[in-house]
């Protein structure tokens, strides 16, 4: 009620500008000038001092509000400082006028209603400036300075007085109440000063309700220039919940304020018989007094002549000014160049620049600059895809001290190598008294060790020293990099990530990340997801154990071959098992394949892992079983953890065969009408090219695992995507496509795509890093899944071999009709390269891009 009510008189305020200020100017005049001399009631006598007193009281009074006059000029400036940081004139100008404008009102109220002598008048402008409030003003006008039309302007001055409005007048009340409780101190002094005080509130109020949204708007109105608004005042978002008060503060406030009010009302109740309470007696001196036609002469030369305080509280502001226009504006120049420089860095030969809003300027305008906005999403904080700028360092250059020098410092627990330069920690390193891939943990920042190495990597090995400018470093996490994936790092690489769905998988729609940079593969694997979605994608996982494949050497066969069948003995295995168990509390171990040759045995350890993909926990248990059977068979030497029986990273038949990781089958049918309408060809040729081509074909080529259209171009861009270890593509990419004709009359098509050796995981290695992080919430698979561990990576393998069902079935579609070169061509290729036409005979015509054929 309250808001709409505010918003509705600040729309008036603002439709009608010169009405208001006339009308406050009107009423200004007439408080100046009304008749106060009425009849005066009885006061109450003056406590006389006694003697002596007096001047122990000046002295005090003296010193007191020296201090309070210095207070209240130190607040002031505070206050100016803190508009004069948001970068804007025009703001501190219409505070300035703001606080002109007030101070007259309130210097006319208080001569006139309190009847005070001039000498007293500077008591009361300290008052004002100490209460007065900058921050309400600087929101209302950031409201209006962020419109881009005057329409707009006016529409936000009336809301940003609907959000302030009720909050202030609240405030105003409470503070008026709090203050005027020492109006009944009966101390003269102290009631003099909170009488100052509650008008000082008043007035501020009544002006910044009234006066000032008619005024801030017609100063923009007249304004007739515009300029870019400034990136402080940019980023002050104006949300409504922002700036409405606490509900729990906004009953104490109330609470108080009705409080209050029964303590005023009990204390100046007017029929009281025993006392009538008016203010004179705060001016009661200057009644009693019959003062000389010429006494305000005297009083202005009294006011004007110098007294040591006077002297004090003129230097003090004096110095502020100076400070202020002076040495904080340097400060200043220096902060926005810093931040210039900061937001300001290249991002290739396009920028995106958002449309500046329109604001208004009074005056000079020329040291305004023109922010510049990045595509964040792309970036991991607010980094350039370019580091060609100069890092902070180079624009303090230093002198490189000798390497004597150096050492101390490097060797000093206190500073340590942070003390040094870069070029400093390249003297050591070149002495070798610092190591390259130490540079990180010298330095104590990732992100400066980084910076370092790559110096060393221009000065020292590269022969252009440009060469690295336009692969990024800055603004990464590399706290998550160290020690996990990379070492010797130089920067990191962005890759283009696309999406392929929604997918139908098992229910639920998931939208599948890629990151790839092979044109028309997520267009492909997308157009796939759209002929899946009417029947979607069933899927199961048949198995899940990750394996280690240890070799280890007996003096002879006969040696061997008993340790073989001592380990195939179930008792024994269990025995084993438990050793292994006992490493991790995730690794179970299911089973174990042994294959001897010659003396060498191989033995393949396959477990479950949980959510991890799970090499760090086979080698670890691995490692602990073998030792225990080293315990049985003394002379058994291990030679190596991994003896390729596992077989990771290699094409290996034992992996199709016996699987690696997670098996995982997926089966969909599509209609007829799908295959004709989407996928643009029909049942019998698609099932046709896929015998010829993924079973006759790759069996002509000894392919092993290779039944497939393309799987490993799916595979590795999710891989890459969410963080796996994309080297693992060789023998997670083992699949076999299988098409046959579907339904009573076998017009729908049935296809499935077999994975045996998914090798994947949804914790540790690249899934730490904040991009695929991200990526695999987009999945809903980040992390472990605490209720049935070993889930969340079960559903990552499903969803990859649906995708790469999708993709199966959207190529063979496209090499079916023909379709693979011209899309290719079209969205992989220059087209300025290509004539305008081919001929149509041969089958080569190139349509236009818009054809979504």
């Amino acid at each position: 009620m309250t808001s709409r009510f505010f918003r509705a008189h600040g729309e008036f305020c603002t439709s009608h500008p010169w009405e208001v200020i006339v009308a406050t100017l009107t009423l200004t005049a007439c408080m100046l000038t009304v008749d106060q001399q009425s009849n005066i009631p009885p006061t109450r006598p003056a406590i006389k001092l006694c003697l002596g007193c007096q001047a122990e009281y000046n002295a005090a009074d003296l010193i007191a509000m020296t201090l309070f006059r210095s207070l209240a000029i130190l607040y002031c400036y505070y206050q100016f400082r803190k508009l004069y940081k948001l970068g804007s004139k025009y703001i501190l100008a219409i505070a300035g006028l703001f606080t002109v404008f007030s101070s007259f009102i309130f210097t006319m109220t208080v001569l006139n209603i309190l009847r005070i002598n001039i000498s007293d008048l500077k008591d009361a402008l300290f008052f004002f400036l100490l209460l007065v409030d900058f921050s309400k003003t600087a929101m209302l006008a950031q409201f209006a300075l962020n419109a881009k039309n005057q329409d707009e302007v006016k529409n936000n001055i009336a809301k940003g007085l609907a959000v302030l409005g009720p909050t202030t007048t609240l405030d105003t009340m409470v503070e008026t109440l709090v203050i005027g409780v020492g109006t009944l101190s009966g101390v003269h002094r102290l009631e003099m000063l909170s009488w100052f005080a509650c008008l000082s509130a008043l007035v501020n109020y009544m002006v910044f309700i009234t006066f000032y949204p008619a005024c801030l708007s017609l100063i923009l109105e007249l304004s007739g220039s515009k300029m870019p608004t400034k990136d402080s005042l940019m980023k002050f978002v104006f949300k409504e919940e922002d700036h409405k008060s606490n509900p729990v503060l906004r009953r104490v406030k109330l609470i108080m304020f009705f409080g209050l009010m029964v303590v005023h009302v009990h204390s100046r109740w007017p029929f009281k018989d025993s006392e009538v309470y008016t203010i004179e007696p705060l001016v009661q001196q200057s009644l009693n007094r019959t003062e000389e036609p010429g006494a305000t002469d005297g009083y202005f030369i009294r006011w004007l002549t110098l007294s040591a305080e006077h002297i004090v509280i003129l230097m003090l502001a004096s110095a502020l000014l100076v400070k202020l226009i002076f040495f904080d504006t340097e400060e200043q120049f220096v902060e926005q160049r810093v931040e210039t420089s900061t937001e300001k860095r290249p991002t290739g030969k396009t920028e995106d620049k958002r449309a500046p809003m329109l604001s208004f300027s009074l005056g000079d305008t020329s040291d305004s600059y023109e922010p510049i906005y990045e595509d964040k999403e792309v970036q991991t904080m607010s980094s350039s895809n370019s580091d060609i700028d100069s890092s902070p360092e180079d624009d303090m250059p230093r002198l490189c001290r000798a390497l004597e020098d150096c050492l101390k410092v490097f060797n000093n627990v206190d500073l340590g190598a942070t003390a040094l330069s870069d070029d400093e920690i390249l003297l050591l390193h070149k002495n070798k008294h610092i190591a390259g891939y130490q540079f990180e943990k010298a330095v104590d920042d990732p992100e400066r060790g980084v910076r370092i190495r790559r110096k060393l990597l221009e000065n020292t090995l590269l022969d252009a020293p440009q060469v690295l400018d336009a692969l990024p470093y800055r603004n990464y996490n590399y706290s998550l990099v160290m020690g996990a994936c990379c070492e010797n790092v130089i920067g990191y690489m962005p890759i283009p990530v696309g999406y392929a769905g929604p997918l139908l998988l098992d229910g639920r729609e998931l939208h599948v990340p890629m990151a790839t940079t092979e044109g028309c593969l997520v267009a492909s694997t997308n157009r796939g997801c759209r002929a899946l979605k009417e029947s979607g994608v069933t899927s199961s996982v048949v198995a899940d154990g990750m394996t280690r494949g240890p070799v280890v050497r007996f003096p002879s066969i006969v040696h061997a071959s008993k340790a073989m069948q001592w380990i195939q003995e179930p008792q024994n295995f269990q025995k084993i098992k438990q050793q292994f168990d006992s490493s991790s509390r995730f690794a179970r171990l299911q089973r174990l394949t042994l294959k001897i040759a010659g003396r060498f045995l191989f033995i393949r350890f396959v477990a479950s892992t949980g959510d991890a993909m799970g090499m760090n926990m086979l080698s670890k248990g691995t490692e602990l079983s073998l030792k225990y059977v080293q315990e049985i068979f003394k002379d058994m030497e291990i030679l190596s953890l991994s003896g390729n029986f596992c077989a990771d990273k290699k094409p290996a038949a034992i992996n199709w065969i016996e699987g690696r990781g997670k098996s995982v089958v997926c089966e969909a049918i599509v209609s007829s009408k799908i295959v004709k309408s989407v996928l643009k060809t029909n049942v019998h040729d698609l099932v046709d090219v896929n015998n010829s081509k993924n079973l006759v074909g790759s069996a002509v080529a000894g392919s092993i695992g290779g039944f497939n259209a393309h799987a490993a171009n799916i595979v590795t861009a999710i891989f890459i995507a969410t963080g796996q270890d994309p080297a693992q593509n060789i023998s997670s990419s083992n699949c076999m496509t299988l098409m046959e004709p579907w339904g009573p009359h076998g017009e729908d098509l049935y296809i499935s795509c077999t994975m045996p050796s998914i090798e994947i995981g949804t914790i540790g290695g690249g899934t730490v890093l904040p991009a695929q992080g991200s990526c695999l919430e987009m999945l809903g698979v980040k992390g472990s899944n605490a209720a049935e561990p070993g889930a969340n990576a079960c559903q990552l393998a499903k969803i990859v071999c649906a995708t790469v069902l999708a993709g199966e079935l959207s190529l063979m579609s496209a090499l079916v009709a023909g379709h693979l070169v011209k899309s290719h061509l079209r969205h992989n290729r220059s087209t300025t390269l290509l004539p305008d036409a081919f001929d149509r005979s041969k089958n080569v015509y190139l349509p236009p891009c818009k054809d979504n054929a």
